[in-house]
């Protein structure tokens, strides 16, 4: 298996945030990475760990919905990876998919 980091400056556009070239597949986030992500983190927040979020904001919401929220605001510390059929592995922190 061929692990590849690819650099962060050749993802971002020189008009900022805007991504060209994320190395494999879409440029946002799938349905299954996000799900796997919100669920992962659903249950974090459901075991006691701290929410990403001001507590203010929090009046009302359940564990999914924090996770969720935490997502979009693009403030969860992962990085998703990315095979491709060669078997090269690409690792790319979710700051720089869009999350719809």
């Amino acid at each position: 298996m061929v692990r590849v980091q690819v650099p962060r400056a050749e993802w971002v556009s020189s008009e900022g945030g805007a991504l060209e070239g994320v190395p494999v597949g879409p440029a946002w986030l799938t349905r299954f990475e996000k799900a796997r992500i919100v669920g992962g983190r659903a249950l974090q927040l459901s075991m006691g760990a701290p929410p990403l979020i001001s507590s203010d904001e929090l009046k009302g919401k359940d564990v999914l919905q924090i996770a969720e929220e935490e997502l979009r605001r693009k403030l969860l510390p992962l990085t998703v990876v990315r095979r491709t059929p060669k078997g090269e592995e690409y690792r790319i922190p979710i700051k720089m998919l869009l999350v719809d």
